[in-house]
């Protein structure tokens, strides 16, 4: 193949074969390279996987502990296990053989040996040895990429107390959780550690653990959150700590997940100090670290790897402290004298360049005959991964299907259900979609005309019930009109008709939702004429579900395309003002458009995200703290 032409020279440059037949490479990429050196494996994906086969024949080491008789049964994956020479070594136990074992290895990173101690996720035999080895070994924080149940599979136990529980002992170490706080793909918690001296005698330690929520067996995070998981990691590894002790990382087994997030956070960190990056030499230091680290490009890790490291040299990082949002702005509007660009102009083109496609595969259910008359519009359908799926039986010619997406918000995923006002067949879909999903608020960004064919009512404005479809009967309990923004309090109910049900003896409770209608953004227009107005009305939205618990917001325009991104974007952003000071609003478009790419669609929405966060600083912010207080 080298010699065929179907590779690139610079490729036969950097790979030379051995005797032995075993490609190997040599020289670290320089960052300005480095978009390009990926563009190039764009162009040739064949080169990701002879660079990884090439990577992963290196010498394998003696797993004699990892494989006697009493450690076999403490090993999640027999593939993922620690070799002899790097294997953390826990202090013996007296008159328990073999239980200086863990299922754990050292790692280097790029720049300081035994940066890493990789394990796998504790089970109910290892849970104990797991925080035995956290207090041996002074572990700074602990990084943690499964959920603790995923695909029908027990990934890794709970080896911290629950919500209702104080604390829980393991062994001579009692743990107890400080603070949790909770981000939409990942949670921080603040974790004590007491171990007991002696009779009267304790010594306590605090760390932190990262654990990210949002990374399924088999497929890849956002590369822009999982950056954004590093950075808070590193705000307190780099910063108070020091780093001075390993960083604890685990998965379920220790193998894939844990190698791709090694690989990253230690090219960054190699980066940082050198301006290069070295992915195909450090995937060959974790295989000779530990069995299994980064797995095969079935599911795409290696590649995973470099998309991200090449959008962190694409993005960096678009945070900036809440302080300097006015400056920031007026730096931001400044053209530029070469490319004849602002700052604003030069991010949108950078979040369009960046934004996923999806084929006609990928949104199959909405092209589907029976669903495509349910689409306003058929080049604005939903990916079937991020669609809401309709789960009310409403007769044998309904469909799961509706015209609507999830869009992840600043402190929870799926916070957010963007779709189009119904059309005329559909509204019992709508009130089915609010009742499947517990929806706790239902926000209208639009103000049809009256009596409208093309957009017809979807809820009952008088005090009359009124029934949509076959199953949804909406009673109104209450509605409250303000200057710009009118609310209703409806109940929904649901008519049981399906016989496996009816048999079953299966209850519909009733269920109660507040709507929400802006009335001063008119059709054709890109904003509205009140800013104010729709900051309001997030405050009140937000009021309303601390009342209630926090169900999804559905987020309905006229096209389920402009205005709603706009809402969830600058929501986002607030709540990350709110609670770290900072603001990004890069980022909360970038992850607004993952699963609808039309959101945020023209240069006008984007700077009005700005505007927006801006007009909550200056009028809200101050105010809300307050209160809060």
């Amino acid at each position: 193949m080298l010699n065929s032409g179907l590779l690139p020279l610079y490729f036969i440059i950097r790979f030379a074969v051995g005797p032995n037949g075993v490609i190997s490479g040599d020289k670290k990429i320089p960052k300005e390279c480095f978009v390009k050196h990926c563009d190039q494996r764009r162009k040739y994906p064949v080169l990701y996987k002879l660079e990884f086969q090439a990577a992963v024949k290196v010498e394998t080491h003696s797993c004699r502990h990892a494989s006697k008789p009493n450690n076999k049964e403490k090993n999640q994956n027999p593939k993922c296990i620690a070799y002899d020479y790097n294997r953390v070594v826990l202090d013996q136990l007296p008159n328990v053989p073999d239980s200086d074992y863990i299922n754990a290895s050292y790692v280097d990173s790029l720049l300081k040996p035994n940066a890493y101690i990789v394990t796998q996720g504790p089970t109910e035999n290892t849970v104990n040895d797991f925080w035995r080895m956290i207090w041996q070994e002074n572990a700074c924080c602990i990084v943690m990429l499964t959920k603790t149940f995923d695909f029908i599979k027990v990934m890794c136990i709970q080896y911290w107390p629950s919500a209702k529980v104080n604390s829980e002992n393991y062994g001579d170490l009692n743990i107890s959780v400080l603070h949790e706080e909770e981000l939409a793909n990942f949670h921080i918690r603040t974790i004590q550690v007491v171990k007991k001296q002696g009779t009267n005698e304790e010594e306590t330690r605090t760390l932190l653990q990262f654990h990210y929520t949002e990374w399924p067996c088999h497929t890849c995070p956002f590369s822009n959150a999982i950056l954004e998981f590093r950075r808070r990691m590193r705000a307190v590894v780099g910063s108070r700590l020091q780093h001075d002790n390993p960083i604890v990382v685990h998965c379920n087994d220790g193998g894939g997940r844990s190698g791709v997030y090694l690989s990253i956070d230690a090219n960054l960190e190699l980066a940082e100090e050198e301006d290069c990056y070295d992915v195909f030499g450090y995937l060959k230091t974790l295989r000779q670290s530990r069995k299994g680290m980064v797995e095969t490009l079935v599911i795409n890790q290696y590649k995973f790897i470099y998309d991200t490291l090449e959008e962190f040299v694409l993005c960096g990082f678009s945070w900036f402290p809440v302080k300097e949002l006015s400056q920031k702005l007026k730096q931001k509007s400044m053209k530029d004298i070469e490319t004849k660009l602002n700052e604003y102009q030069r991010e949108y083109q950078q979040i369009c360049k960046m934004t996923p496609r999806f084929t006609i595969g990928d949104c199959a259910g909405g092209h589907r005959g029976d669903n495509r008359e349910k689409n306003r519009d058929v080049l604005i359908v939903p990916p079937d991964n991020f669609r809401p799926y309709l789960t009310s039986f409403q007769g044998n010619t309904f469909t799961d299907y509706i015209n609507a997406v999830f869009v992840d918000g600043y402190t929870k995923p799926r916070e957010y259900i963007v779709t189009e006002w119904p059309i005329k067949h559909t509204p019992g879909d709508f009130w089915s979609l609010v009742y499947d999903y517990e929806c706790s608020a239902v926000v209208v960004l639009c103000l049809p005309p009256r009596d409208s064919q093309q957009y017809p009512p979807f809820w009952p404005e008088g005090r009359h019930s009124k029934k949509y479809g076959p199953v949804f009967t909406i009673d109104h309990i209450s509605h409250n009109h303000y200057a710009n923004i009118k609310t209703w309090l409806f109940r929904i109910n649901k008519k049981i008709v399906s016989l496996t049900e009816l048999m079953a003896g299966v209850k519909a409770p009733p269920r109660t939702v507040q709507l929400f209608q802006l009335t001063c953004w008119p059709l054709g227009h890109r904003v509205p004429t009140s800013t104010n107005s729709l900051v309001e009305l997030m405050n009140m939205v937000e009021r309303w579900r601390q009342r209630i618990d926090y169900g999804p917001v559905v987020v309905v325009s006229h096209d389920g395309r402009g205005r709603c991104g706009v809402y969830c974007a600058a929501n986002a952003c607030i709540e990350q003002v709110i609670q770290h000071g900072e603001v990004d609003v890069f980022q909360a478009v970038k992850t607004v458009r993952r699963h609808r790419p039309q959101l945020i669609e023209n240069m006008t929405e984007y700077k009005y995200c700005y505007d927006l966060v801006l007009h909550y600083v200056l009028h809200y912010l101050n105010k809300d703290q307050k209160e809060k207080k």
